[in-house]
């Protein structure tokens, strides 16, 4: 049984960075498409950044385009998500989530949606808070 763990959150001041860590167990396949999605009180689910652990491609919303950086250990079954230059609107539950991924191209697929229904697995959450 797959179980994702996340660690890493705090709270930190505008401009700040955080380091969120999520740790993979009970894997079965030999890659992975992970992703961090993050949700705010009263606002849906949103994806920030994919990677397919297979060749290390990522992708990343626009919103975080160039602040964030998704990252893999693969030795250690474990997805990073360096937060730089914090903003307020980062403030979230931030989750790690992971779906089987078999070639690039459904990786592709996943990305395509941003959809959180096309991840099996979930962690805990998170959270990350803000302040101005």
């Amino acid at each position: 049984q797959v179980q994702l763990v996340e660690s890493g959150g705090g709270s930190v001041q505008t401009g700040g960075s955080l380091r969120l860590s999520c740790a993979a167990s009970g894997y079965t396949y030999s890659t992975y498409c992970t992703a961090w999605f993050r949700q705010a009180p009263g606002k849906e689910r949103e994806g920030v950044a994919f990677i397919y652990t297979g060749d290390g491609n990522t992708y990343y919303a626009d919103s975080v385009k160039g602040r964030f950086y998704i990252s893999q250990d693969n030795a250690k079954n474990t997805v990073y998500l360096q937060m730089n230059s914090l903003k307020p609107e980062d403030t979230a539950m931030y989750y790690c989530a992971a779906e089987e991924c078999m070639t690039v191209i459904q990786f592709l697929g996943i990305i395509a949606r941003l959809s959180p229904r096309t991840f099996s697995y979930w962690g805990q959450g998170t959270q990350v808070t803000v302040s101005s």
